[in-house]
């Protein structure tokens, strides 16, 4: 039986489980080594690539430096989170800012050291990459358009990282990331759109804020088809094996977000879009695995 100090210990690691989304950061390790096994490096045996330290560096860091933008992103957004998420937000306030600030740094310091480890390019580059997250989080997410399209840019981040490190320049590589770019940017205005309440109370200036729900999903619609043929443009010129699959169920998944967006008009039917998306991306990550079915079996 759990003594209350125990029972106070386990509730502090879940809020800062919880504030650094660690579910989301262990789907992001699992996509960045899968991408790395089917698309960056697919030429090269599995082993090679799992077994690959600088890899396992960089993935790392990643997570380190992941973590410490939820948590500055979590500082900043205090109040609004209140407003938009009060159960979560109180389970995050388990956890002292001056903790979570402590974290921060720590995790900071943690991602240069393990990127210190593959080159002196790879702390320049984590480095510039802790300071985006921080100047979005402290100004660029209450711009308009502005904060979407970086924390689009800020989330694809940790592929690039990889696809710099392979150097992988084929077409099929942009095409995967351009998809995932669409996806993720629909993502974050369909949140402007599920948290314009806090929003509106705290003056960030989202697109919803500004322009109004009508454009807001004016433009969703448009990128939701510049998703749908960037989709079709994988299924009929390039080699991505049974992945086709998961791209058939994307198509009809975002031709029903786009019916739903047309008549929502409260957080909750937002909600459901935003899950619409979030298990569009999720399942995007483990349906890699169909690019080649037998690639673990012939590659190891």
């Amino acid at each position: 039986m759990l003594t209350r100090r125990r029972k106070h210990i386990l509730l502090k690691f879940f809020s800062l489980f919880s504030v650094v989304r660690g579910y989301n950061i262990l789907v992001v390790v699992i996509a960045q080594y899968l991408a790395s096994i089917y698309i960056f490096a697919h030429t090269k045996p599995v082993k090679s690539v799992l077994l690959d330290i600088n890899l396992l560096m960089l993935v790392l860091a990643s997570s380190a430096t992941i973590a410490s933008g939820y948590i500055i992103n979590n500082f900043y957004d205090s109040e609004k989170d209140l407003i938009n998420k009060p159960r979560k937000t109180m389970l995050d306030r388990l956890v002292s800012q001056n903790t979570k600030l402590s974290f921060y740094f720590v995790l900071n310091f943690v991602a240069v050291v393990f990127a210190s480890y593959v080159s002196f390019k790879a702390v320049i580059f984590f480095s510039i990459y802790i300071f985006a997250i921080w100047f979005y989080s402290h100004r660029l997410k209450k711009l308009p358009l502005v904060g979407n399209l970086v924390s689009a840019i800020l989330t694809v981040t940790p592929f690039f990282v990889i696809f710099i490190y392979y150097q992988n320049f084929e077409h099929v590589v942009f095409a995967h990331g351009l998809f995932l770019f669409l996806l993720i940017s629909m993502r974050e205005l369909t949140k402007d759109l599920e948290n314009i309440k806090g929003d509106l109370a705290l003056n960030y200036r989202t697109i919803p804020v500004v322009y109004g729900e009508k454009m807001s999903k004016l433009m969703l619609t448009i990128v939701a088809i510049l998703t749908i043929i960037t989709a079709v443009l994988l299924i009929l010129f390039f080699k991505i094996g049974h992945m086709y699959y998961f791209f058939y169920l994307s198509i009809v998944l975002l031709l029903i977000y786009i019916i739903l967006l047309l008549i929502s008009n409260k957080k909750t039917h937002y909600l459901i879009l935003h899950n619409i998306l979030k298990f569009i991306i999720v399942t995007g990550v483990f349906s890699i695995l169909l690019i080649d079915v037998s690639v673990v079996l012939n590659r190891i």
